[in-house]
C-alpha cells in the first residue's frame, strides 16, 4: 500500500496543489541576501517551497550565523576591515603577511597567501 502522506524530496512539482496550475521556479533574495528559490503559480499566484528550496536556504542561513560582525573603517582614502584574533589565531595570519580579496555574487572572501 502506497502513503499518500509521504513526500518526495526529489520531486519537482509542475502543477499547482491548489488550482492545477503551471509552476515555474524562480528565485529571489531575502532582505539578508540570501537567495532563496520556490516554485511560482502562473494561475493563481501561489508560492511554494519545497524541501530542497528550504534545505538549501537554511544552509546559508547556518553560514551566515557563524559569520562574525565587523566594522570597517577608514584608512586614509581606503577602507579597512579588522580581523578577529580568533581568525587570526586559526588562519596563522601574521602582520605584514599578503591577502588575496576575491568578489562573490554576495559580499567577498579573503584568502591568505601560504
Amino acid at each position: 500500500m502506497k502513503n499518500k502522506n509521504r513526500i518526495d524530496l526529489k520531486y519537482s512539482p509542475n502543477k499547482c496543489w491548489e488550482c492545477k496550475g503551471k509552476l515555474v521556479e524562480l528565485r529571489s533574495f531575502d532582505p539578508n541576501g540570501v537567495p532563496i528559490r520556490y516554485w511560482h503559480c502562473i494561475k493563481c499566484g501561489d508560492d511554494i517551497l519545497d524541501m530542497r528550496q528550504l534545505e538549501e536556504s537554511a544552509k546559508i542561513y547556518r553560514e551566515l550565523k557563524r559569520a562574525k560582525l565587523i566594522k570597517v573603517s577608514r584608512w586614509g582614502t581606503a577602507l579597512a576591515l579588522r580581523i578577529p584574533k580568533e581568525i587570526v589565531v586559526s588562519q596563522k595570519i601574521k602582520p605584514g603577511e599578503t591577502v588575496r580579496i576575491q568578489k562573490e555574487k554576495i559580499g567577498f572572501r579573503v584568502i591568505p597567501e601560504k
